[in-house]
């Protein structure tokens, strides 16, 4: 048996399964304080059959380099009470189990990849309370200095577009100070999916994440972009996103149609599956 585990900023899925296709059970946790976030998921496991190892796809930014001291640690975010916390070594020591640490974004293009068995490169993003984007090149997920952060890049703002400064505490207007749901709420005091489908905000929105996806094909040349999350539950959100970014290529791009805008083929199950599939690793 193996465990997952998915920690977003709002909650923790929790599984067990003999493989990563095959989960025999599934719990939600709420991402709470470390200590008592740790304590959930340790009481959830203590009552399952004992796994040999585990697979943490978590929020970050995160320690992804296991010849340095802080691999395993929540490095700095925004999250209240999480930066610099050992996650992965609490749950080793703690479980007695070998842990494999990844992204949730990168954990989620993982499993997509897998899901499809044709790509090996692939960009996985989610645009929810956050915004992240996971990078799978060649079949490897990507990593370099630390990971990709492309939540974090600064989209140009069309003309006119400067009444908001963003809500990011680190960049102000980045991708996700401006299009996460958060921002969204904080701008015009609704969810995208509650305004109307006539607002400037579903276009304006849109333009964005399209920037960013005109943006990953220029710079990676991935086949393929899943884009999922809860905003992207908004009616024809999609569809603005798949014709705006072709009208940012201009037919330029020499990967054609190979580039793809896809939504996740394992709906809200990407991010857990690929935990699992970091622990089948181990």
């Amino acid at each position: 048996m193996i465990g997952g585990i998915e920690a977003g900023g709002t909650k923790c899925v929790l599984a067990v399964g003999p493989e990563p296709g095959r989960i025999d059970a599934m719990h939600i946790v709420p991402t709470r304080s470390p200590d008592e976030t740790i304590a959930d998921i340790l009481a959830w496991f203590a009552s399952q059959p004992a796994v040999a190892a585990v697979g943490l796809a978590t929020f970050g930014p995160v320690g992804l380099d296991r010849s340095r001291p802080d691999w395993g640690h929540i490095l700095q975010t925004p999250k209240p009470g999480w930066s610099g916390f050992d996650f992965a070594g609490a749950l080793e020591d703690k479980l007695g189990v070998p842990v494999a640490v990844e992204t949730d974004v990168n954990a989620a293009a993982l499993a997509e990849a897998n899901a499809d068995g044709s790509v090996s490169s692939l960009a996985y993003m989610t645009v929810g309370t956050g915004i992240g984007v996971g990078l799978l090149i060649d079949g490897r997920c990507v990593h370099g200095a630390a990971h990709p952060e492309m939540g974090h890049y600064r989209p140009r703002r069309p003309a006119g577009d400067n009444g908001f400064a963003g809500i990011c505490p680190f960049h102000g207007d980045c991708l996700e100070g401006l299009a996460s749901g958060p921002a969204i709420i904080a701008r015009w005091g609704s969810r995208l999916s509650d305004l109307p489908p006539y607002h400037s905000a579903h276009g304006l929105i849109a333009d964005y994440l399209a920037q960013t996806c005109h943006t990953l094909f220029a710079a990676t040349s991935v086949e393929v972009i899943v884009v999922g999350g809860g905003v992207l539950a908004t009616p024809a959100l999609h569809d603005r996103i798949v014709a705006r970014c072709m009208e940012l290529d201009a037919g330029y791009f020499p990967g054609g149609n190979r580039h793809r805008i896809i939504a996740p083929r394992l709906d809200a199950g990407s991010g857990i599956t690929g935990a699992m599939l970091l622990a089948s690793g181990c």
